[in-house]
């Protein structure tokens, strides 16, 4: 893409390669450059321990915007289980302690269910994305995803809960979907349309 075909460029508030990835692919198409924040790694962490998705996302697009004259999204997700009191929630990167991985927090999120004597196995995932500007909050989105908790893990895709999560309009986990139908149906993926409703809409 020519400098003259872009629209905006995005500074991503991560130093993960991974998941500027993903968002390159639902960026596919429009009239836009994402990029990882130069010298994310080398700049003080951001205390993500807001109560909820949108004060952390907010949060931390504001802290990494006063690092950078450019356009910064930083976004917070994870699962909720209301039988579970709303957990993982925002503690689901963490719900099984530092550490753990994808299959221990799996594993740990069907134990507390099948503890649950109400069989309530309805769950959905949450994507919290936030715009800032040198210091400045400009616009907080939100997509959901809603579905139920499978008794055993199924699927090969995907990561974290994807395999434990299942969309019964579909008939498939997250974690048996292929790209395209993920970025359709996933929380991210709505999230970050909405994101773009809102840039797109600056510029008409």
């Amino acid at each position: 893409m020519s400098a003259t075909e872009i629209a905006h460029r995005l500074l991503l508030a991560s130093g993960n390669p991974g998941k500027l990835r993903e968002y390159e692919v639902l960026a596919a198409g429009r009239a836009l450059e994402l990029r990882l924040l130069p010298g994310f790694t080398a700049l003080p962490e951001f205390p993500e321990d807001a109560p909820t998705f949108a004060e952390n996302a907010a949060g931390k697009a504001v802290y990494y915007s006063k690092h950078s004259e450019e356009l910064i999204f930083a976004d917070d997700s994870g699962l909720v289980v209301p039988a579970l009191g709303g957990a993982p929630g925002v503690l689901s990167a963490r719900y099984a302690g530092p550490g753990a991985t994808s299959e221990q927090r799996n594993a740990k999120l069907l134990h507390q269910l099948q503890m649950e004597a109400c069989g309530e196995r309805t769950a959905y995932f949450l994507c919290v994305i936030a715009l800032a500007l040198r210091g400045r909050c400009l616009a907080v989105l939100s997509g959901k995803a809603d579905g139920e908790i499978l008794a055993q893990p199924r699927g090969h895709g995907g990561f974290g809960y994807d395999p434990v999560f299942f969309l019964p309009e579909l008939g498939k986990s997250f974690a048996e979907l292929d790209v395209e139908e993920k970025n359709k149906y996933s929380h991210r993926g709505k999230a970050f349309r909405r994101l773009m409703e809102v840039l797109e809409s600056q510029v008409r």
